[in-house]
């Protein structure tokens, strides 16, 4: 499902640009604004509308990872458990936090279990927890990274649409400019009008899809760092466990 989310996404923003932008001199003096920045406008407008749409996203799915309560306790209350070698209780924990990790803490957790079950060694037992967790976390992090590389995309495609738009503007101001007697006044007042309404709203696009990609970009490196060092330190008091119980 989650393909099919982009096209969607782009499917649903180009309807709304569409109607708003047949819809701008209805909107006042901001709207006639608007209106005269040309038809890179609604490109303008559609850009922004999927990069709201992906933010909003990001937003919710990195919530939801987190999970249901605050993680730091989350990880201390596991290690906790595992100190006092009680997996099974670890193992609720991560049933009842939820999110990315803890579902990749409970994968090592339950391939810990099943190994002892079937008396394997320390060394396989800490193999196969080890690889449960990198296949885990193999699946989990491409679900925190996505749309990042579309929100990088629309800040690069704005910028050169709001470049496109002034140059256009501009022509128009030296193509008014150009004819012979008097200058006519309103077509230049349009051409540079529609170079920096794009420029604007270029811009405008362009900044807030950088702030927010390196935002989640920065929120996103933090929570892979969490869950190795938790992963990490669970690897190594399972196999301090193991040891023990051996």
């Amino acid at each position: 499902m989650s393909r099919f989310i982009v096209p969607l996404a782009f499917i649903a923003a180009l309807a709304i640009s569409i109607v708003l932008w047949w819809n701008l001199p209805h909107l006042g003096d901001v709207g006639d604004q608007m209106k005269k920045g040309g038809p890179l406008v609604a490109m303008l407008i559609l850009l922004t509308i999927l990069e709201t749409a992906f933010i909003v996203e990001r937003i919710w799915s990195l919530r939801k990872a987190q999970g249901r309560g605050s993680l730091p306790d989350f990880l201390n209350n596991v290690r906790k458990r595992l100190h006092t070698g009680d997996v099974d209780g670890a193992v609720k924990l991560c049933a009842q936090q939820r999110g990315s990790a803890a579902n990749v803490i409970r994968a090592g957790l339950e391939r810990y279990q099943q190994a002892r079950a079937e008396g394997a060694n320390k060394e396989k037992i800490v193999a196969e927890t080890q690889a449960a967790i990198q296949e885990a976390n193999g699946l989990e992090v491409p679900l925190l990274e996505r749309n990042l590389i579309a929100l990088s995309t629309i800040a690069s495609i704005a910028t050169m649409v709001g470049l496109l738009g002034t140059v256009i503007g501009m022509i128009r101001s030296f193509a008014a400019l150009g004819h012979t007697g008097a200058v006519d006044a309103s077509k230049l007042a349009i051409g540079i009008s529609e170079a920096l309404i794009n420029t604007a709203g270029g811009l405008f696009i362009a900044i807030t899809g950088i702030v927010t990609y390196n935002v989640f970009v920065t929120r996103v490196d933090n929570f892979n760092y969490m869950m190795d060092e938790a992963s990490y330190e669970a690897v190594q008091l399972l196999a301090s466990s193991a040891t023990e119980r051996k």
